[in-house]
């Protein structure tokens, strides 16, 4: 009976936008309706947060993708609505002297979730198959190690009862190169242009060798990857919650009526005359 009400709860997601009322005239997805659905699956973070608070369960998902595929803002569409001290986001910075003579999982087994957490790994332990191969970090006998052990670390995170999603997402070489020239001339976007993204993006197939290389080592019946194709960023937004919400066996909390209590009177309080050293309001004047 329990298993039919959790595939009630997943068949009842909000659904997709209809195409006629969603899609402009290019075919991507218009502001309104994607805000509109987005409203409703933050809702159902909401639930779900509430659900891995309440049941203790541990949740790993992980993004992966050129620079340019919209990972961070998929990110930020997830945990914009939930509390950081349940939806954790791990973003790691190049390794450190120490970190580098460690064991390579070193560095991203602390970061997993413990019970009633949700990691987000913004880049994870992938990066060995991906970046570090293509900019030569990393010797490619290493390389390899990694990606016939790989599947076994990701056996061992799953057995623990940690519910692990991978994800990849997939940006064209147009759309990619429409995206990194609008940082170029976006003053609040450059700080996501580096020189690694540059020499990064000279090596497109480099880059395509190196992914089909470890989805074959690396897409698991217990940790398989998801592909998003993500040029139409709102579309890959939607598209990749849904997914983990009907992966993840949430159900919704019981809620209580909640009220407001009265407040309490004044009694014998009275406002200070202190001199607050108050913000000036600058908006009228910016504005005008």
């Amino acid at each position: 009976m329990a298993k039919k009400r959790k595939d009630k709860d997943r068949a009842e997601l909000p659904a997709a936008p209809p195409a006629e009322t969603g899609l402009r005239a290019d075919g991507r997805l218009s502001r309104k309706a994607y805000e509109a659905a987005l409203t409703e699956l933050h809702v159902e973070l909401v639930k779900l947060q509430m659900w891995v608070q309440h049941t203790g369960a541990k949740v790993c998902i992980v993004f992966e993708g050129r620079d340019g595929a919209g990972k961070g803002g998929t990110i930020k569409a997830i945990t914009e609505r939930v509390s950081p001290r349940v939806f954790r986001v791990v973003a790691l910075p190049a390794p450190t002297e120490r970190e580098k003579t460690q064991m390579y999982m070193q560095r991203y087994i602390q970061h997993l979730p413990a019970g009633g957490e949700i990691v987000i790994f913004d880049r994870s332990w992938y990066n060995r198959a991906g970046v570090e191969r293509v900019m030569g970090f990393t010797p490619e006998k290493e390389v390899e190690r990694f990606l016939q052990t790989v599947p076994s670390f990701e056996r061992a995170v799953v057995d623990s009862g940690i519910i692990l999603l991978k994800y990849w997402l997939e940006v064209s070489p147009e759309e990619q190169t429409r995206r990194l020239e609008a940082r170029i001339d976006d003053g609040r976007k450059l700080w996501k242009l580096s020189p690694m993204d540059l020499k990064s993006y000279s090596r497109w197939y480099e880059y395509s060798r190196a992914r089909d290389a470890m989805f074959l080592a690396s897409d698991t019946a217990w940790a398989p990857w998801f592909v998003a194709f993500s040029d139409d960023k709102k579309r890959a937004r939607l598209n990749i919650i849904r997914h983990l919400l009907r992966h993840i066996p949430y159900e919704p909390p019981k809620r209580e009526k909640i009220s407001l209590p009265k407040r309490q009177k004044p009694g014998d309080y009275k406002p200070t005359d202190y001199a607050f050293k108050q913000v000036p309001d600058t908006v009228g004047a910016a504005v005008g």
